[in-house]
């Protein structure tokens, strides 16, 4: 009973931008089911680690050691991570790269036997699937660094971001299948970035593709050499960083509002959102510096 006054508290604070259906961020803590301990990280240790410098949020899956497996525990650590200070003005954009030659291996499977119940998968599931729609839903940016192997949920993850830029060494895999364990939650992401034809075959043979063919689908945004992969991520994110947050944020979230509606519902929204857009002080600073010859200041 207290346990569920505590998670209806924590929903009530949830800031407006995230109240998008199902996508509502669990409490740091508040673990459903499942045996004491499971999903839950060594005391001291750190799945992820984050850093904010010049408005840009790098997060990092630091669990090499278990492949960066997306466990309950790494789950909550990334989510936490997105979530920090949100909607803070000094931050503009969020890199999610990972330690190691493997991305992300995708869900821990020793989470996911008979031992843990149905409670505790339905959990793990549930908030894989909450920091995915978070990634959409977040009002900045947010880029995938991806130097290796992402494979199952962590190929979701890097589907889910807005932009992925990943070293020529990289590949993306779902293969589940191979272990009697159908990758139905990755294929949503997956779906989503690439056309069905390639989505299934990735999903009903488990293979892998490189990080050409990846971008040649539409997953990735870049390839680049290994060497050059964090320059080239941090290039995007600079550039970003220099622009008005307020129209960024308005623009991420009226392509998602417009991208699956019909041509004419999305110019309709679209349109409204260029009203919208004209009204903001940075839309008005923006013009004003153009017409006058010179660089625009932004709010934030």
């Amino acid at each position: 009973m207290a346990a569920a006054a505590g998670l209806r508290a924590f929903r009530a604070k949830v800031p407006d931008w995230l109240r998008h259906g199902r996508c509502v961020p669990l409490a740091a803590g508040f673990c459903s089911g499942g045996p004491a301990g499971a999903g839950q990280p060594e005391p001291g240790s750190r799945l992820t680690s984050s850093r904010q410098r010049d408005g840009i949020r790098n997060i990092v899956l630091s669990n090499p050691k278990r492949r960066n497996a997306l466990s309950l525990a790494m789950l909550k650590s990334l989510q936490r991570d997105i979530l920090h200070e949100a909607e803070s003005t000094d931050l503009k954009v969020i890199i999610i790269s990972a330690e190691g030659p493997v991305f992300s291996s995708g869900h821990d499977l020793k989470e996911l036997t008979d031992e843990q119940g149905p409670e505790y998968h339905t959990e793990v599931f549930q908030t894989c699937s909450e920091v995915m729609m978070l990634i959409q839903n977040h009002p900045v940016p947010v880029i995938a660094m991806v130097n290796g192997l992402a494979t199952a949920a962590g190929c979701q993850l890097v589907a889910s971001c807005d932009i992925a830029v990943a070293s020529d060494k990289s590949s993306f895999a779902t293969p589940g299948v191979n272990i009697g364990l159908f990758c139905s939650t990755p294929g949503v992401a997956l779906g989503r970035a690439v056309p069905r034809k390639v989505a299934l075959e990735m999903l009903f043979t488990g293979e892998p593709i490189s990080a050409q063919e990846a971008l040649l689908h539409g997953m990735l945004s870049r390839v680049v050499p290994e060497e050059q992969l964090e320059e080239e991520t941090m290039r995007i994110a600079r550039k970003i960083a220099s622009l008005s947050r307020p129209v960024v944020s308005l623009g991420k979230a009226a392509f998602y509002k417009q991208v699956h509606q019909d041509l004419r519902t999305a110019y309709h929204l679209a349109s409204q959102t260029m009203v919208d857009n004209v009204a903001l002080q940075d839309g008005q600073e923006g013009i004003k510096a153009f017409i006058q010859k010179r660089k625009p200041v932004w709010s934030h």
